[in-house]
């Protein structure tokens, strides 16, 4: 990773050199690849590229940069879809993949410890023999640091929680370069202030996490998915928030609108009625999945689904994760050349079908291309919108259908982001969901970043 560049280095690129020689990157192509995520917002270059391995390296990188009066922004996978990772102000880009330790395992107290380059599926893979797993699923292999980071969720929060739920304590490098611990081991504690949830979800710009203690769960007895169609959307929401309001304890309950079910029977090679659908999993005893599987049959029946079409062997519900996972790309497939501006809310379930059927009708009215999904257990959907993103006239439109989304969940108690995050691309809406909270907000960035070095330009806008 050495430079490619034959200019003098300046005197923190020479700093940094020293301590970490050919992990310090000046290389414009290693450099592009730390200015852009997954999103659709315009990348913006680092001025060098830092690969840290342990915290007390991550300690120095940061006091040196603070000395030179230096951004930086952290970086893991890099799947992140709101500009999180983009340097916007540009200077140093920490990518911490190379700190990609599982370090302990307590499988008694069903908790671990890792470092935060470690991806939930490297994770995972660790913890096969043991009988445990980490549950949550954001669909791409995310790092651990950047899903804490950004509170993620996805496909299994209804049942297992999100980052806020499963993260135990953290150890976070300051601004000014204390290291701090955030909690010790015990499920619970009333000591202090809760220092692990303010820095879950602060995207880079309170601290940086250099090590994540996790909750882990056993792997269920028995796993079951199914794929259920609706004539409408409508019937698919509904008997959603029924399962949801009975209690029943669903793993994962996903929603597809016709537009992305054609493009996963095209993308993935399935061949499931092109109508709104729902991916069902169901975790257990072999007792209770049949039982909640039954259940929900008869919920959906209710709701004029078609047949069910199960299966508990292990390579089918890959494929059919999978397919879910992919769907992003398969969105994009539709219309090759084009970008995908993803983009969710979350609302009160008992408002997800109406905000579902509103932004359908949004974009029935307008000429663009935006399959809808969802986390929809929890009240949680996406758009993708397929777009050209150097015309201005999709881009406007995009916006606005955009602002619309927002808007409305805002005005159903609901929330601007389930999951994405803020990153850049939502900074605008926190006024209007957030109110005088966001002056407090401001408050503790200002305190515990006054210099506004750590990934400034995201969130609070100082």
């Amino acid at each position: 990773m050495a430079s490619e560049t034959s200019m003098k280095e300046p005197a923190l690129a020479a700093a940094l050199r020293d301590l970490l020689g050919d992990r310090l990157s000046l290389s414009r192509a290693v450099r592009e690849h730390h200015g852009k995520d997954e999103s659709w917002h315009r990348p913006a270059l680092p001025d060098m590229v830092v690969f840290p391995r342990t915290t007390e390296e991550v300690q120095q990188i940061v006091r040196l940069c603070a000395e030179h009066d230096t951004p930086i922004t952290p970086f893991g996978a890099g799947t992140s879809l709101e500009g999180h990772v983009i340097p916007a102000r540009g200077g140093v880009s920490m990518d911490m993949m190379q700190m990609n330790a599982v370090l302990e395992v307590n499988a008694e107290d069903l908790d671990c410890r890792v470092q935060p380059g470690v991806t939930r599926k490297q994770l995972n893979e660790y913890l096969r023999d043991t009988g445990l797993f980490f549950p949550i699923d954001p669909g791409a292999d995310a790092s651990i640091g950047g899903m804490t980071a950004t509170r993620a969720s996805g496909t299994n929060a209804v049942r297992y929680g999100t980052m806020r739920e499963n993260v135990l304590a953290l150890t976070v490098v300051l601004a000014d370069g204390r290291i701090i611990r955030t909690a010790h081991r015990a499920r619970k504690s009333s000591a202090g202030y809760d220092l692990t949830r303010l820095f879950v979800g602060s995207e880079g710009t309170l601290g940086i996490i250099t090590e994540i203690s996790l909750r882990l769960y056993g792997i269920p007895e028995a796993v079951s998915a199914a794929v259920v169609s609706f004539p409408d959307l409508e019937g698919a929401v509904n008997a959603v928030i029924t399962t949801i309001q009975m209690g029943i304890p669903v793993a994962r309950i996903e929603l597809l609108d016709e537009v992305q079910m054609d493009a996963c029977n095209r993308y993935s090679g399935m061949d499931y009625p092109v109508q709104p659908t729902l991916f069902l999993e169901f975790h257990g005893s072999e007792a209770g999945v049949k039982e909640q599987a039954e259940t929900v049959g008869d919920i959906c029946r209710e709701f004029g689904a078609g047949d069910f079409r199960w299966t508990d062997r292990p390579e089918e519900r890959s494929k059919l994760w999978a397919a879910r996972h992919d769907a992003a790309y398969a969105a994009l497939s539709l219309r090759p050349g084009a970008k995908a501006w993803a983009t969710d809310v979350c609302v009160p379930i008992s408002r997800l079908a109406e905000c579902i059927l509103e932004t359908k009708a949004d974009i029935a009215a307008s000429n663009m291309l935006a399959p809808l999904v969802g986390h929809v257990g929890d009240g949680n959907f996406h758009l993708v919108f397929v777009l050209d993103p150097d015309n201005p006239e999709e881009v406007a439109e995009a916006n606005r259908l955009n602002d619309r989304l927002v808007n409305r969940a805002l005005a159903m108690d609901g929330t601007c982001t389930g999951e994405h995050g803020i990153g850049t691309g939502k900074m605008k809406f926190l006024q209007a969901e957030h109110g005088e909270a966001l002056s407090v907000m401001r408050d503790l960035k200002k305190a515990l970043d006054p210099r506004n070095l750590l990934n400034p330009g995201k969130i609070i806008d100082l």
